[in-house]
């Protein structure tokens, strides 16, 4: 019984490291509007630059924390990893070229619901994930909510509107895969190790991309910091809680409970920002808090 009581909370822990890392993740809208009236910059050098920030904590941590073990691993393995760098470059170029396409809100909705109907597509052939009907019942709240929270403002300017389809649904492909190899690697390795080489990886893959549209170095005091920010808070310490926390998840719970980062984009954009959240808004938020206490009770049944 004891023993039964043990799992449900880990397994609770696990789900409640993914919201933190979700809600850190939320902030990060917020921060890059405040960089862009700072500086003059572009998205690819703040998504460069993001991972490389993050980068000197990760090793010092991890140097710290596994010491020699840090490099210790297995070829196949190593493969992984470097995935997962590969692919968070991906979604951040296809990310921030899908809104050059169709906007900022209808990037974000087909990236955001999109990628957990990857995960448990994927998950349920390649990690034989069983899909529960609490799990189902989640993701469509969350997918629903998810749609009205965000919703789409039509634009008659927007050009381009099918390759911006296209860039979104590779951003949300690139997100599933790293959830997904985070998940497979898990149960093997501590999560320091997955973040310093995959990011680090990251990091070299999105280098040339972002000289190649003009690396953007001049930044003030204040756009430092945000940088700095953006490297260790909503990423180095949002992805460790996140890949510490999948470790006691599906892959399919995870990236469904990462929806919430929506909802608290949406809470400081009408905090800070004055935008106003609507009824349908409100509707779509209630949806992914009820959502989210699905997956709550779900996985801790999931360990009985």
């Amino acid at each position: 019984m004891k023993t039964q009581v043990n799992a449900q909370a880990i397994a609770r822990l696990g789900l409640i490291s993914i919201l933190l890392a979700a809600t850190l993740w939320g902030t990060v809208g917020v921060v890059i509007q405040a960089l862009y009236r700072l500086s003059d910059t572009n998205p690819l050098s703040v998504g460069f630059l993001r991972l490389a920030l993050s980068l000197p904590l990760l090793f010092v941590v991890c140097g710290f924390t596994l010491g020699r073990k840090t490099f210790r691993v297995a070829r196949r393995d190593l493969g992984l990893m470097l995935l997962i760098g590969a692919m968070t470059a991906l979604y951040q170029v296809c990310y921030f070229s899908a809104i050059t396409h169709i906007g900022v809100a209808a990037a974000t909705l087909i990236a955001l619901c999109v990628a957990p109907v990857w995960v448990a597509l994927l998950a349920t052939v390649l990690l034989r994930e069983r899909m529960t009907r609490g799990v189902f019942l989640a993701g469509s709240c969350a997918i629903a909510g998810t749609i009205l929270l965000v919703g789409i403002q039509p634009d008659s300017e927007m050009q381009s509107m099918g390759l911006g389809v296209l860039l979104a649904l590779g951003s949300a492909l690139g997100y599933a895969v790293v959830a997904l190899c985070g998940r497979s690697l898990a149960e093997r390795y501590h999560p320091l190790q997955t973040l310093t080489i995959g990011f680090g990886s990251g990091a070299v893959i999105l280098l040339p991309f972002a000289l190649g549209t003009g690396l953007a170095v001049n930044y003030s005091g204040l756009g430092w910091l945000a940088l700095l920010y953006l490297g260790i808070i909503p990423t180095a310490l949002a992805y460790l809680l996140y890949f510490g926390g999948i470790r006691h998840t599906t892959a399919t719970v995870a990236s469904i409970a990462t929806l919430l980062e929506p909802l608290v984009s949406t809470v400081l954009a009408w905090w800070l920002l004055n935008e106003q959240l609507g009824s349908l808004g409100i509707v779509g938020a209630v949806l992914l808090l009820g959502a989210i206490g699905l997956l709550y009770l779900e996985d801790g049944r999931r360990k009985d």
